[in-house]
């Protein structure tokens, strides 16, 4: 075991669930395999660039994109550490306000950088006088992550009030939002798309149609997804028996099976993410019923060093390899590019036995990026608020241009609009202070 991992495992809160934290290790190494299946990128037989998101031709992707689809899982475990932190924030007598301007710059302080990137290099190539089309392509790809900021700075920010109201309607708050989830993709679908005939590009330039109509469910979605993450906290799950919870999981796959047979939705779950839709919804149940029955398995793995400093180790940089690792792909795509040897043929044998090894390389790749870029995410010892109510502006400055980065793609104009609200961001809530911890 490596130094690192051993200091790292010293490093352990009593009484900390170190399976939540392997959780959301997982969940993003998985994101990040995800999006090395989707760039499909080679050279035709007559040299041509090739650019496809190979996987999603493959027969049973809609079926394992019923399972891989882990960003809900991701919203649960985050409800739950909302739960945890509220309880610790009482406890040292923080208020609402504190909380929420922590956990925002544990998000702006990383995207920060990245932002900051993405402004440099779009300037770039638009001097340079790169094919448009090649460039857009490009960029919708690798802005595509980039909602996840957005949506979960919105439901941590509003975790304190959720909390207060799953304190006192408990089961009550779940079955508001998923009804108002559903009544959003009826008006959607059925009213929107069908009787006014808008196709999901007919609107903009570039267009959202449908999509706009969808956005109410960045919040009915994600919301539910937390609140779940609240009765993974209470135990509500873990007093279940474990045919309870097979239970569960059949069940609510049984409801998303009926859901997505009525029209509308999509049989890919990758594509019911944005905006997200009411079957995101029930698979956050599913995956937190999963979760419970693998909880034993994994406290054992947790148990032993090794695990302990990897998880650790990598959870310190958890932003970082997420907000990185599609240039990190693109960088390294484009260095296969340009060097003297053939490229796999996207979806062919050698492409799929290569995908493994690539994802080790971009991981390390963004590990030795991250030497540098851990230090965004330590964190932050906050000064005060701008002013009062600067809270909740700092959160909608955030948040406002990243939805624009996910409907419209990300482009020069929104990535320095994203990078100047994320500064004003952290700004209002004194969130540039030295970090804590060297």
């Amino acid at each position: 075991m490596t130094e690192a991992a051993r200091a790292a495992s010293h490093t352990v809160p009593a009484g900390r669930d170190l399976t939540l934290d392997l959780t959301r290790v997982a969940c993003v190494v998985l994101v990040v395999f995800v999006h090395i299946l989707f760039t499909g990128v080679g050279r035709g037989s007559d040299g041509s660039l090739i650019i496809e998101r190979t996987v999603e031709g493959e027969a049973w992707f809609n079926a394992v994109s019923w399972i891989a689809n882990i960003m809900p899982l991701f919203f649960v475990v985050g409800g739950y550490a909302a739960r945890a932190g509220w309880a610790s924030a009482l406890r040292r007598g923080d208020g609402a306000d504190l909380f929420v301007r922590l956990r925002l710059a544990r998000l702006a302080r990383p995207a920060l950088p990245v932002f900051a990137f993405f402004t440099v290099a779009l300037g770039a190539v638009a001097l340079i006088g790169l094919d448009p089309g090649l460039v857009r392509t490009i960029a919708i790809g690798v802005g595509s992550p980039l909602w996840f900021l957005a949506a979960y700075a919105i439901a941590q920010s509003l975790a304190p009030r959720m909390i207060r109201l799953h304190a006192r309607f408990g089961f009550g708050v779940l079955a508001v939002l998923l009804l108002g989830a559903l009544a959003v993709d009826l008006v959607r679908f059925l009213v929107v798309g069908q009787w006014f005939g808008i196709a999901p590009l007919e609107l903009g330039e570039y267009g959202i149609g449908q999509q706009l109509f969808g956005l109410p469910n960045v919040l009915f979605v994600w919301l539910f997804a937390q609140q779940i993450g609240f009765l993974l906290y209470d135990g509500w799950f873990a007093r279940r028996r474990v045919r309870q919870l097979l239970g569960i999981i059949a069940v609510g796959y049984l409801l998303i099976w009926g859901l997505v047979s009525l029209g509308g939705y999509s049989w890919n779950m990758l594509s019911n993410q944005w905006p997200p839709t009411a079957p995101l919804a029930v698979l956050a149940a599913v995956q937190a019923a999963g979760l419970t029955i693998l909880h034993r398995p994994l406290t054992a793995l947790m148990r032993t060093r090794i695990a302990q400093g990897a998880v650790l180790t990598i959870g310190s940089r958890l932003m970082t390899v997420y907000l990185w690792h599609l240039p990190m792909i693109l960088a390294l795509t484009g260095l296969q590019l340009v060097l003297p040897f053939a490229m796999p043929q996207p979806g062919s044998a050698v492409w799929w036995w290569t995908r493994v090894p690539f994802l080790v390389a971009v991981l390390l790749a963004v590990w030795l990026l991250s030497l540098w870029l851990v230090r965004f995410e330590r964190t932050p010892g906050l000064r005060g608020p701008a002013f009062s109510g600067a809270t909740p502006c700092a959160v909608l400055a955030f948040a406002i241009p990243i939805l624009g980065v996910t409907a419209y793609g990300l482009n020069l104009p929104l990535a320095a609009a994203s990078l100047a609200t994320t500064a004003c961001a952290l700004a209002l809530i004194g969130g540039f202070g030295p970090s804590r911890s060297a």
